[in-house]
């Protein structure tokens, strides 16, 4: 049966059918009914039974199902198996061949009314959009599986959720990006749908919004909450996952060796399961720890094979956030032209819509280049375009640190009360981070015995 020649109903099939294997209406109705029956049945007159519709089956040599609805006899079957090609090419990396695989199951589920394989795609053509840093698509693919899933039970849904809130959380919506990974969260402890796997999804995906707000101490909690659950996880994938997203925690405490360690296990789990761009992650990951241990020539090849592996591979939006940590670590080892244009054609391509907070950083670093150079216009024209994204964004650890270069590049430059100004800006960002933004922290899930 091609998809080109889907009948519209239950006789129009019968009838095609009938004509492909060559049979008069008379041997198709034999021995149970008349041709006249089988006549009125393929003029859409009349409904056949289900028991006529098994022995027309039948004789036709299809399943009941198959003629009642059109849909192949094995299209769930053979559609699984294309959704599980896909994902394969996405975790290798190829994410336009992903793309094309998915959008084809999307476009043959949706043709045959095959609902349970919907969602899927579109959660794949998400995540394929999400790696080329196509943030509006992405977030759209993700609320129309989330629309198709409405019904089902909340777990079920949390992979969309996780997906809007990262695509929030790269176009720098911080606090949006919280407050659906905390919502959903709290819905799920309060449903009693402790689900160790949708859990686990959700509060690894909240490390990272609330670092980047400052708020430390709620991401070493999510941690350790992510941590508990990991036992009773199935899915190795999220528990690799779990560990890239810890060692950001273990880093700001200063933890680089177990923050090291905690990407080795990471490495190690992606590797085995060849999901090769979250492995140029892992290498990103890495890449930072090593330059805050001050090792910057391992800091450098790290950073570089991740910028690689990212880069071939259509990973524009993550490629280009390597290079922002790549040109900090290059400036650091004298390499200030180098490190000057990488930022410079970056912010080309990053803004306050895509990229908001490395964008920020890229502005800090042109001004640090600028402030190494002698030239504090041009240092204070960049920190003041960080300041402008971050106060955006609400990276509330990131702020006030640029306070505090902006506030010194005043003074210095005999500009005291503006300098002072800078400062208490600064100050009122460190003195309790992530509080004046973000609610209170989601409920602890009972963590089960067995988890």
């Amino acid at each position: 049966m091609t998809e080109e020649n889907v009948p519209t109903g239950i006789g129009q099939r019968i009838q095609r059918l009938r004509h492909e294997r060559g049979l008069t209406q008379r041997r198709l109705a034999e021995p149970a009914y008349t041709a006249a029956y089988v006549s009125t049945v393929e003029a859409g007159r009349v409904r056949p039974s289900e028991t006529a519709l098994r022995h027309f089956a039948e004789r036709l040599g299809v399943t009941s199902d198959e003629l009642a609805t059109g849909r192949p006899a094995h299209l769930a079957t053979e559609l699984h198996l294309a959704l599980t090609e896909a994902q394969s090419a996405l975790a290798a990396g190829d994410t336009a061949d992903a793309a094309e695989r998915f959008t084809a199951c999307l476009d043959r589920a949706t043709r045959y009314g095959l609902a349970t394989a919907r969602p899927a795609a579109l959660l794949g053509l998400g995540d394929c959009a999400l790696e080329g840093g196509h943030l509006d698509e992405a977030r759209a693919h993700y609320e129309a599986a989330e629309r198709l899933q409405a019904d089902e039970p909340l777990p079920r849904r949390a992979a969309a959720i996780r997906g809007r809130a990262v695509a929030h959380l790269l176009a720098g919506e911080l606090r949006y990006a919280c407050y659906l990974l905390e919502s959903t969260i709290d819905q799920l402890n309060a449903s009693g749908l402790h689900d160790p796997d949708a859990l686990l999804l959700l509060y690894s995906a909240a490390i990272g919004p609330y670092m980047d707000m400052g708020a430390h101490a709620r991401a070493a909690q999510a941690a350790e909450l992510a941590l508990a659950l990991a036992p009773g996880a199935t899915d190795p994938a999220l528990v690799a996952g779990l560990h890239r997203s810890v060692a950001r925690t273990l880093i700001a405490e200063g933890r680089t060796a177990e923050a090291d360690a905690s990407l080795a296990k990471a490495q190690a789990l992606y590797q085995e399961l060849r999901l090769h761009c979250d492995l140029a992650k892992c290498h990103w990951m890495r890449g930072y720890v090593h330059a805050q241990a001050g090792d910057l020539e391992q800091a450098e090849r790290e950073l570089r094979t991740a910028r690689t592996m990212l880069a071939s591979r259509r990973a524009l939006l993550f490629t280009q956030q390597v290079e922002v940590e790549l040109a900090d670590v290059l400036r650091r080892r004298g390499s200030h032209r180098e490190a000057g244009e990488l930022l410079g054609s970056l912010l080309d391509r990053i803004g306050p819509d895509r990229g908001a907070v490395h964008a920020a950083g890229a502005h800090r670093l042109l001004g640090l280049i600028a402030e190494d150079r002698g030239d504090p216009e041009a240092a204070e024209e960049h920190y003041v375009s960080a300041l402008s994204l971050l106060e955006r964004a609400g990276a509330a650890g990131d702020l006030a640190d640029l306070c505090r270069l902006l506030g010194d590049l005043l003074r210095r430059g005999g500009r005291v009360e503006a300098a002072l100004d800078i400062y208490r800006t600064g100050l009122g960002h460190r003195a309790a981070p992530g509080t004046t933004t973000l609610g209170p922290a989601p409920a602890h899930p009972p963590v089960q015995a067995g988890w």
